[in-house]
């Protein structure tokens, strides 16, 4: 079953950030640590970057390694 863009980027989200939206990590990061969270901050940026940047297949392929990954460990 192919994956659309907005499917896999819900997908990697959920690997990343778990059970928390993108945005309440950064706050969460940046509540411990200004300068931690100012880091966390632009490792959001780069990430909806390369989201944007991939195609479907592209992200769908790395969607699809990073759960073989995660079974096979």
């Amino acid at each position: 079953m192919a994956l659309s863009k907005a499917e896999s980027k819900q997908l990697l989200e959920r690997m990343i950030f778990e059970e928390t939206a993108p945005q309440d990590w950064v706050q969460d990061v940046w509540g411990l640590s200004p300068m931690h969270g100012d880091e966390a901050a632009k490792l959001l940026d780069v990430f909806e970057a390369l989201v944007e940047c991939c195609s479907e297949e592209k992200l769908e392929n790395l969607v699809q390694s990073l759960v073989i990954s995660r079974t096979e460990v």
